[in-house]
C-alpha cells in the first residue's frame, strides 16, 4: 500500500476552498481517478475524510498568511498481482526429408547481379545456439490500482488553485 501526499498554499480564501472539497460531486471531480468519491467525515471548516474504490485519504485546509495551505493525503490500495505467464516453447520448424534447408534468402543488389561472373556463393548456415535460460525474476513491487496516484494528486490541487471564471469579464 502507498501513502501519497501533496500539498500547496493556493491563493484562495478557506470558505471558497471548502465549499468546493466538502461537497461529493465536486470532490469527484478532482479525485474521480480513484473511482466513486464518498466523503466519510467532515470536520468543518478544515478535514475532510473520503474514500475510493482504489484509495481512501483526507483533505486538510489551514488558514497560511498569503492564501490557504491545502494537503491532499491518499491511500493507495495495491492491485492483485497478475501471475507471470508462462514462457511459451517456440515450434519447430518442419523439416523436409527430402529437400535441404536453403536457408535465409540472399538479397543481391542490381550492380552484384550485373557483375556478377560466376554462380553466387551458397551463404553459410547457421549453426542453432541453445537459447539461454530465463534469469531469476526478482520480487517486482505490485503497480498501485491508479496508474499514477500522485499526479492525480497534484492535478487535483492544480484545478483548485486554477481560477474557474475568466475575471473582467461579463455575464
Amino acid at each position: 500500500m502507498h501513502d501519497l501526499t501533496a500539498k500547496r498554499t493556493l491563493v484562495k480564501s478557506p470558505p471558497e476552498l471548502w465549499s468546493e472539497l466538502s461537497e461529493v460531486e465536486r470532490l469527484a471531480r478532482h479525485l474521480g481517478a480513484f473511482g466513486e468519491i464518498k466523503i466519510t467525515k467532515l470536520e468543518p471548516e478544515h478535514t475532510v475524510a473520503w474514500e475510493g474504490e482504489s484509495a481512501n485519504g483526507t483533505v486538510m485546509i489551514e488558514p497560511s498568511g498569503w492564501g490557504t495551505k491545502v494537503t491532499l493525503k491518499a491511500h493507495v490500495e495495491e492491485g492483485e498481482p497478475e501471475p507471470e505467464p508462462a514462457p511459451v516453447a517456440k515450434p519447430e520448424p518442419a523439416v523436409d526429408a527430402f529437400r535441404p534447408d536453403p536457408g535465409p534468402a540472399r538479397k543481391t543488389g542490381f550492380f552484384a547481379r550485373l557483375f556478377a561472373w560466376g554462380p553466387a556463393e551458397e551463404p553459410p548456415v547457421p549453426v542453432a545456439e541453445p537459447e539461454p535460460e530465463p534469469e531469476p525474476v526478482a520480487h517486482i513491487e505490485p503497480e498501485p490500482a491508479v496508474p499514477d496516484a500522485q499526479a492525480v494528486l497534484e492535478d487535483a490541487l492544480e484545478a483548485l488553485g486554477s481560477a474557474h471564471h475568466r475575471p473582467f469579464s461579463r455575464g
